[in-house]
């Protein structure tokens, strides 16, 4: 059967495959359509599936946010270059979108969930046919709530999900303001607990052990240096603190301050893209020329 360009064309716009790849898969299938896609998704798979043993440290976080669910999730790939793909992005937000919905209890039971009638890890594996690099989920976080979920990403790279209570009499549009700022001042300034009451005594005993093992240190009396330490490590527990930090808008007032009879802080997510990942580091002309020649 005479394979033409409108049938490459049609194959092209329902799989996305390569316009060699498509007319290869009409050849094979006699030019029959349906048939050529399910040669393609096969295909892919294979393809895939070589893929899984390469680095993928970069990537895009993302947050979805349905009536009173919120998802933040992280999904890497090889390359900032794919990351940009509006492909990668569309697949990002409806894996997002997956988490809101099926509420799975962890990587893997996301990716046994169903998506356009297959589940989350086939339908990554028709993608990676189509995006040609390694893609994987890293992790996510799903906050449903009685109040209020609020976010903010920074260039897909920051994301937060931050979870808020109002308080009694309060004002509830000023509040999602107030909620979104704080938003913005977690991505920017990282804290890692929202009160001294979350912090595990271990952490403070060992940044006591470190402070007191400091050479500025050695010659002072014994009471007077554990007077020291002591404001040291109240100092260093205060910039890891959400309600200790000044407000990133305005410094000299605290989270708790800009908070105080308005909201509550109940928990929140900060996810760094590729944060503790390794990251293959290689020449682009080497890259190029790897790829030119197979």
């Amino acid at each position: 059967m005479q394979i033409t360009a409108s049938m490459v064309k049609e194959l092209r716009d329902k799989t996305g495959a390569g316009m060699m790849d498509a007319k290869k898969a009409l050849v094979e299938t006699d030019g029959n359509i349906e048939q050529a896609a399910e040669f393609l998704r096969q295909k892919g798979i294979a393809s895939a599936d070589k893929k899984m043993s390469r680095i993928a440290a970069e990537g895009l976080v993302d947050v979805v946010i349905e009536d009173k669910v919120g998802a933040i999730v992280e999904v890497n790939c090889e390359t900032d270059f794919v990351a940009k793909n509006d492909d990668f992005k569309a697949l990002v937000n409806a894996i997002a979108k997956v988490v809101v919905k099926e509420n799975p209890a962890d990587v893997d039971a996301l990716l046994k969930s169903n998506i356009d009638d297959t589940t989350v890890e086939e339908y990554i594996k028709s993608k990676i046919a189509t995006i040609g690099e390694k893609i994987t989920i890293r992790r996510f976080a799903r906050f449903e709530v009685p109040c209020c979920v609020n976010s903010y990403v920074h260039n897909g790279k920051i994301a937060v999900l931050l979870e808020t209570k109002c308080k009694e009499g309060s004002n509830k549009e000023e509040n999602t303001a107030i909620a979104k700022d704080i938003c913005l001042h977690i991505t920017s300034c990282a804290p890692e607990f929202i009160s001294r009451a979350q912090i595990p005594s271990s952490v403070i005993d060992e940044e006591t052990r470190i402070e007191m093992g400091k050479e500025d240190l050695a010659n002072k009396p014994e009471n007077i240096r554990a007077k020291i330490v002591e404001g040291r490590v109240n100092k260093l527990m205060a910039q890891r603190c959400l309600l200790e930090q000044g407000f990133v808008k305005s410094p000299d007032e605290t989270i708790e301050k800009l908070i105080e009879g308005k909201l509550e802080i109940v928990r929140f997510e900060r996810f760094v893209l590729g944060e503790g990942l390794e990251k293959r580091e290689e020449n682009f002309a080497d890259e190029v020329m790897k790829q030119i020649n197979g």
